[in-house]
């Protein structure tokens, strides 16, 4: 394998990587999610018109849905998507050199599934079993705020604890294997108990637990979609230059991902 690997290439591939999990997760979303977000916001508009007897609130949301369509709205749910992906490549690219630069014979392949996993648990599967996602229009618009730093800080718990993990793992080096991996997993759960020590959603859920159920799940799914698509594009970029790089320079002993 290759024992270099520059910068810009890296940012190039997580570009890419990033470019083509967004869009995979936006056709998702668009294709499984938007029906069960068309019924939520059916459901909040029913709800808003039974709490007002005038029909000024009706008026001035029949107005704002005609700002935004639904059809605006859809193709903006997927050039958002390939957007946050590309900018999630980038921020993935950085975190990898940096490692990379420490242990550069290992493998990329293993390397980018344990990269992508530890990113999924850190920024999607973590802060969402604490905060799960709710429907549009879910919510009080006053504390809207206040979820979302409550969101932030699961989210930088979750990034504090992978990084942790992995230090524990690096740490016991020498250690059987086993011990190890019983380590991280200690880490892990510790993590997930300081989540569940932060306070809870300000907010009732006026949802039916079904369309509730269905939402949270292809939203997780969705996630989960999009750092595996991640994972799989990333490495498989990185297999073809380690080839190219093997075929100029010889093979290289690669070192277990890290």
């Amino acid at each position: 394998m290759a024992i270099t690997s520059p910068v810009l290439p890296l940012l190039g591939r997580g570009l890419a990587a990033g470019g083509a999990a967004g869009l995979a997760t936006g056709l998702f979303s668009l294709l499984l999610a938007e029906p069960l977000m068309d019924k939520a916001i059916r459901l909040e508009e029913a709800r808003s018109e039974a709490a007002h007897s005038h029909g000024a609130a009706a008026a001035a949301a029949q107005h704002h849905e005609e700002l935004f369509s639904r059809s605006t709205q859809h193709f903006g749910l997927v050039v958002t998507a390939v957007v946050a992906g590309l900018a999630l490549g980038a921020l993935f690219a950085v975190a990898y050199a940096l490692v990379h630069r420490r242990t550069p014979t290992a493998a990329p392949w293993p390397r980018a599934l344990l990269f992508s996993a530890a990113a999924f648990c850190a920024v999607s599967l973590f802060p969402g079993l604490r905060y799960p996602a709710n429907p549009p229009g879910v919510g009080d618009s006053g504390t809207v705020a206040h979820r979302q730093d409550l969101w932030l800080g699961a989210v930088a718990v979750g990034v504090l604890g992978m990084f942790l993990a992995r230090q524990v793992y690096v740490r016991l080096a020498g250690r059987p294997e086993p011990v190890r991996q019983l380590a991280v997993a200690g880490t892990a759960v510790a993590v997930l108990a300081l989540l569940f020590a932060l306070p809870g959603n300000p907010d009732e859920v006026p949802v039916a637990a079904t369309l509730l159920w269905d939402f949270r799940v292809l939203s997780l799914a969705s996630h989960a979609l999009l750092w595996a698509v991640f994972a799989a594009v990333f490495g498989g970029l990185g297999l073809r230059a380690a080839g190219r790089a093997e075929r100029v320079t010889g093979p290289v002993a690669v070192t277990p991902a890290a």
